[in-house]
């Protein structure tokens, strides 16, 4: 794929998340032949759209996510500053694009992880991050779900489905809690929809994060103070529909409301 069907692709989901579009489909000449040359479109749009890059979310840390995301290994996507907010949080189901709420732990960090040689240690990871939070991803996708659905690189460039995140309080003493082993839940107008652990997803919120930390050192991007990221579903991937309000539960770590009005 050259530089100019590169830039054509940035500029083609440019266009679409400016606008809050989505299309059917797209070009064969315009799919990315691999991860890395997704990575370098997802930029050229960043850099496109000229937004401030808040956080990055992460996608498909185990076997059973990556099956039914076409990946052999996690993903990752930039999610502008505008659109992590703190919670409850509502947004027009008719202005998403084919959206998809997630229950999911974010980090916030406090120092940089910048790139460098050797790969980051969770532990160095660990004490990067300022707080934990709960939280859901809403993510979303420039791409209709339907028969001409695109291979996994070039929703890959269009931030793998990164859209907004909505964050509840930090979680006191994060370190010394049982993050792993707790068991959350996701509720749909009352009715209980999925349950889940970060054990089970993830193994823990900081293996995803240390993951993401040395994917970005290594093509030379790194995290910065400040970022919030998205550790990745506990729960699974539902479709909402208009009205739907949908409740995390996190027990003793809290709760997050999010609403498609």
């Amino acid at each position: 794929m050259d530089i100019a069907r590169q830039h054509e692709l940035a500029r083609l989901l440019a266009a679409l998340r400016r606008d809050g579009r989505q299309q059917s489909g797209l070009d064969p000449d315009l799919v990315p032949p691999d991860k890395a040359t997704a990575y370098r479109v997802a930029q050229m749009v960043a850099d496109a759209l000229d937004r401030p890059v808040g956080g990055w979310k992460i996608a498909a840390m185990k076997a059973g996510l990556q099956a039914q995301l076409r990946t052999d290994s996690p993903i990752y996507g930039r999610v502008f500053a505008a659109d992590i907010r703190e919670a409850p949080l509502s947004v027009a189901h008719a202005a998403q694009c084919s959206p998809i709420p997630e229950v999911e732990y974010q980090a916030r960090l406090g120092a940089d992880l910048p790139p460098r040689d050797r790969p980051y240690t969770i532990d160095e990871v660990t004490d990067a991050v300022a707080s934990l939070h709960p939280g859901i991803e809403l993510a979303e996708c420039r791409f209709i779900h339907d028969a001409a659905f695109p291979a996994l690189p070039a929703i890959l460039a269009d931030g793998a489905g990164a859209g907004s995140i909505a964050y509840g309080p930090a979680i006191a003493d994060w370190r010394t809690r049982d993050i792993a082993g707790q068991e959350v839940t996701l509720s749909c107008n009352g009715a209980l929809r999925r349950k889940g652990s970060a054990a089970d997803a993830l193994d823990h919120p900081m293996v995803p994060l240390t993951w993401l930390a040395n994917e970005l050192s290594r093509t030379g991007i790194g995290l910065q103070a400040g970022q919030m990221i998205s550790t990745g579903t506990l729960t699974g991937m539902l479709r909402p529909k208009p009205g739907d309000t949908y409740v995390a539960d996190f027990g003793p770590f809290g709760r997050v409301t999010a609403s498609y009005v």
